[in-house]
């Protein structure tokens, strides 16, 4: 119990000096780097240390609180940009957990108290960064989305005792329901996507483009499950060789296909050559410090030193100019000072993200939820709506086209479930917050004109691959991404995004032209390689060129058939458990 007491009183320190020196960091306007991951550590490892001392009669204990711990790590390093980030291991990340779940006279708390331990630490060492934009409100989604994955384990674990023969389709059609879930609801964050975990490694997965990154997680799913039924042949001391072979070509065979494809794919279509611009503002601090007419100066300056003649698109990053009335566009200087790229350059394309509003009349009726109401100075109240936004310039324009982004961040673009919560609105706006949320439009729009036609895809939006296919089926050639990274500080976050933005490559068979406004720039070709890109932290414009082609692949066409099916499965197999009989 000493030696308990004595780590627990170590780790305390320790976690109590990191969070000192974060405030520090935080009270000199800057930023906290890996410092949040440090912290975590140190706090799990402090209140282990007192579970030790809580469970240290309950026989077994230590057994399984090691076993979930492992299957934590292991998922996490399996996940690109963390720790040692090698994919394989999220191939055995869950054997731990199914070793666990097949003890006897375990009890449903237990189950979830493991699953928990070992869900919180793959989701903390694979996104902690998330603490870095708002500290509470980052421990407080990783927290839930931790307590969310015990769901599936739980399901299984019931689907397992009263239906053993059908404990497989179980753990992986519970597990694919509850990613799908994870792409559709308020709280979106489908980051930790199992498919997700080869996006380093485009060369493995060149498949996607039939199944999606759903087709990765059903991979690794199987995969766990057949080296878990592996080291139960263990158990009889009767393992050969030849139980490992399903496991193996299972794995390998996949692998070779899709090295086979990526060396023999060959691009498709017309090269465009596109310029992206990456101001490098930080965005806590830096942003809001620097004028506005500066930053635009800056940013003019960054775009003539690069563009010509040739160029047929100009690309800027999310919400890089201020806030601005949609109907009144032209009427801001920072767009006035683009337009007259134009005139220099009259086939050019300039595609920038904005940060806007939208006035609404009251007697217009169907007013959407996301319009917030204030009194004006006149003493009458103004309905407004606040958008991200994308637009579109270009010379003989009558209007500008906008796009609102409309798969919004959980928290500071959406308020989850308001329509159920909306008592909570007194409260939110006491803190000086709203529950309306940011204005979106129903349909994908695409941008461009006889040079080419592209998806203006806005940070949080190429994270969802069936999302993305909408662009292509409303004629984008090319994948523009828009985004702002630089909320994370130099931490995993901003290169896993940027490795998503490879998978949707795959996915569509388009090329993808990525503009951070602090982050990584990036030219992607259509087999999901990094062609070209900047670093992190500096100010720079990067000319490149990607092939635009109106290729519709299978997964464009059919979005995420293999977790309908799952959810089919797990609708089907959850109805069984309330009947007599059984499968």
């Amino acid at each position: 119990m000493k030696k308990y007491l004595g780590l627990f009183g170590l780790f305390s320190i320790a976690a109590a000096l990191i969070g000192f020196l974060m405030y520090q960091r935080f009270s000199h306007q800057e930023l906290w780097g890996m410092r949040p991951l440090f912290l975590f550590i140190f706090i799990w490892g402090a209140l282990s240390s007192l579970g030790a001392i809580w469970w240290r009669k309950n026989e077994g204990s230590n057994l399984r609180f090691t076993l979930s711990s492992s299957a934590g790590l292991l998922l996490a390093i399996g996940f690109p940009d963390t720790l040692i980030p090698f994919p394989f291991f999220a191939m055995v990340g869950f054997v731990p957990l199914l070793v666990i779940l097949d003890m006897p006279n375990l009890k449903r708390r237990q189950i979830v108290g493991h699953a928990f331990n070992a869900f919180l630490i793959w989701n903390y060492i694979t996104t902690f960064w998330v603490a870095n934009t708002a500290f509470l409100a980052g421990v407080f989604a990783v927290v839930v989305n931790s307590l969310l994955m015990t769901l599936p384990i739980l399901a299984y674990f019931e689907l397992k005792k009263k239906m053993p023969r059908l404990a497989a389709v179980g753990f992986i059609s519970s597990w694919l329901t509850f990613e799908m879930v994870h792409f559709h609801w308020d709280l979106a964050w489908p980051w930790l996507t199992l498919g997700n975990s080869m996006a380093a490694f485009p060369s493995m997965v060149q498949w996607y483009e039939y199944t999606g990154v759903f087709g990765g997680s059903l991979w690794i799913l199987v995969a766990n499950w057949l080296l878990f039924r592996v080291w139960d042949k263990t158990k009889e001391r009767s393992i050969t060789f030849r139980h490992f072979l399903p496991t193996l070509g299972w794995i390998l065979l996949p692998i070779g296909a899709s090295i086979f494809i990526y060396n023999t794919y060959e691009e498709e279509g017309d090269s465009r050559q596109i310029v992206l611009i990456q101001p490098n503002y930080e965005p806590h601090y830096e942003k809001f410090a620097v004028p506005e007419f500066q930053q635009t100066k800056e940013i003019i300056a960054l775009c003539r030193e690069v563009v010509d003649r040739e160029t047929d698109f100009l690309v800027l990053p999310e919400t890089v100019f201020g806030i601005m009335e949609r109907g009144s566009i032209r009427n801001e200087p920072a767009i006035q000072e683009l337009e007259r790229l134009l005139v220099d350059f009259p086939e050019l394309n300039i595609i920038t993200g904005v940060s806007a509003y939208e006035f609404f009349e009251p007697r217009s009726g169907n007013i959407p939820s996301t319009v917030r109401q204030e009194m004006s100075r006149d003493g009458n109240y103004v309905y407004y709506e606040i958008l991200n936004a994308a637009i579109h310039l270009k010379n003989g324009q009558e209007e500008v086209p906008l796009y609102r982004k409309s798969k919004l961040v959980p928290g500071p673009e959406i308020f989850p479930f308001k329509e159920i919560l909306f008592f909570m609105e007194p409260l939110v706006k006491s803190l000086g917050g709203t529950i309306a949320g940011l204005g979106t439009q129903k349909v994908r729009s695409v941008f461009g004109d006889e040079s080419g036609k592209v998806a203006p895809i806005i940070c949080y939006e190429s994270v969802f691959g069936d999302y993305v296919t909408d662009y292509i089926k409303k004629g984008a050639e090319a994948l523009i991404i828009m985004t702002n990274d630089g909320w994370w500080d130099q931490t995993p976050g901003h290169l896993q995004h940027l490795r998503f933005a490879s998978l949707r490559a795959i996915e569509t068979r388009k090329g993808v032209a990525r503009a951070a406004n602090t982050g990584i720039s990036a030219f992607i070709n259509s087999r999901g390689d990094l062609v070209a890109h900047t670093q992190y932290d500096e100010a720079i414009a990067l000319k490149g060129s990607l092939p635009f082609n109106d290729k519709v692949t299978f997964y464009t066409k059919w979005g995420d058939i293999i977790p309908r099916v799952a959810l089919l499965i797990t609708g089907i197999l959850i109805l069984n458990l309330f009947s007599k009989r059984r499968f």
